[in-house]
C-alpha cells in the first residue's frame, strides 16, 4: 500500500514550476508559439501548403491525407486541427473511429479515462442526423515531468518528510490527486466523427489548454 501511496506521490510537483513548459505535442511539436513559426515547422516535417489558402496545410498523417489547421488565441497557437481529407462512408468511419481508439489507448504517451467504441450494427448515418448523436473519444497527453521521477522526489522531500509520504493525509492524497488531474486536463487530444454530404471524415484535435481564452477579454 505504500508503494502505491508513494507512486502516486512522486508524480506530483509544484505544478507553478513547470506546468507552462509542458505543453501538448503534435509530432514531437509543441502546440505553442506564433503561427508562422508553427507553419514552417510543420512543412519541415512534411506538410505542403493548400493551393487555395497557404494557412492550410496538406499531408499524410498516421496513414492518412489529411488537411491541417491552426488555430490561435492572440498570438499564440492554441490548436491544432486535422481533419481527414477524403470523406468515406458509415462502415469505413466506424472501423477507423474504433482503430483510433485503440491505438491511443495502446500507446503509453496517453491516458484514457473512458471512451465508447461504435457498435458493428450502429447505424450512424440515423444517430447522427435524427438523434444528434456525437462520436467523439478524448485522451491526454503524459505530463513530461513524469519522466524525471528523481527530480521529482527531490522537490517532494522539500514540502514534505518521509513520515508525510509515508502516511500522506486525506487532504494530501486529495492534493495530489488534484494536481495530477491539472496537469493531464492541459493536454488533451480528442477526435470526433464529422459528415459533409453524406459522407464522413475524422476531425482531431491538439489543444494546450494553457493558451485557451478563459475569459480573459470579457
Amino acid at each position: 500500500m505504500k508503494r502505491i501511496i508513494v507512486g502516486v506521490i512522486t508524480i506530483v510537483v509544484a505544478i507553478c514550476a513547470y506546468a507552462q513548459k509542458d505543453v501538448t505535442q503534435f509530432l514531437g511539436i509543441a502546440v505553442d508559439g506564433s503561427k508562422s513559426a508553427m507553419i514552417q515547422k510543420l512543412k519541415a516535417k512534411g506538410f505542403c501548403a493548400n493551393s487555395y489558402n497557404k494557412d492550410i496545410l496538406e499531408g499524410e498523417f498516421n496513414g492518412v491525407d489529411v488537411e491541417v489547421y491552426i488555430a490561435t488565441n492572440g498570438d499564440k497557437v492554441c490548436r491544432i486541427m486535422v481533419c481527414d481529407a477524403n470523406p468515406v462512408g458509415e462502415r469505413s468511419i466506424q472501423i477507423r473511429f474504433n482503430n483510433l481508439c485503440r491505438q491511443f489507448e495502446n500507446n503509453p504517451k496517453y491516458i484514457s479515462y473512458g471512451y465508447e467504441l461504435i457498435p458493428d450494427d450502429e447505424n450512424i448515418s440515423y444517430e447522427i442526423g435524427v438523434k444528434d448523436k456525437r462520436y467523439e473519444a478524448i485522451f491526454y497527453q503524459q505530463p513530461a515531468v513524469l519522466s524525471d521521477t528523481t527530480q521529482l522526489r527531490e522537490k517532494l522531500m522539500q514540502k514534505y518528510t518521509i513520515e508525510e509520504l509515508a502516511n500522506p493525509t486525506a487532504d494530501m492524497l486529495k492534493e495530489f490527486r488534484d494536481y495530477m488531474m491539472e496537469l493531464t486536463s492541459k493536454k488533451p487530444v480528442w477526435f470526433m466523427i464529422s459528415e459533409r454530404f453524406g459522407k464522413y471524415y475524422i476531425t482531431m484535435f491538439y489543444d494546450n489548454e494553457y493558451n485557451r481564452a478563459n475569459g480573459e477579454d470579457l
